[in-house]
């Protein structure tokens, strides 16, 4: 069965990546909850969160602190929602979506950007994310 985010790590999907090390990958959503919406995965595959290793579920969350403290001064919310389900892409990752009000991270306030819009903001995110880990 074909992944999209497979396809994302394999570089034969079109992403709005900015940033990734070895282990994870760190893109725009294109259909964000809000602006600066960002997805987390994992460079391997595993269709759930808790069947990967202490150590990169670990480092994981790491990432995601870090990005999340970046990207809430970048679009200036008040604080970045985390949301882990899975079911939309059957791959490990981490929703974080800066919020400024309760009830913000329902994914039905979803809707499609345009690639302009995901353009500029990718090239804000690349800039503030280029020091992290």
């Amino acid at each position: 069965m074909e992944c999209l985010f497979c396809n994302i790590v394999k570089g034969s999907q079109q992403s709005f990546r900015v940033w990734e090390n070895t282990d994870f990958i760190v893109f725009l959503d294109i259909n964000p909850i809000n602006r600066g919406h960002l997805l987390l995965i994992t460079k391997q595959h595993f269709e759930d969160v808790f069947s990967i290793s202490e150590v990169l579920y670990s480092k994981m969350f790491i990432v995601a602190k870090e990005v999340s403290n970046i990207l809430r001064k970048a679009v200036k919310s008040k604080r970045v929602g985390l949301a882990i389900e899975g079911f939309g892409v059957p791959h490990v990752h981490i929703h974080l979506v800066p919020v400024n009000n309760g009830n913000e991270l329902n994914p039905l306030r979803a809707k499609p950007a345009s690639a302009e819009d995901l353009g500029d903001m990718q090239k804000i995110l690349i800039k503030q994310l280029a020091e992290i880990i």
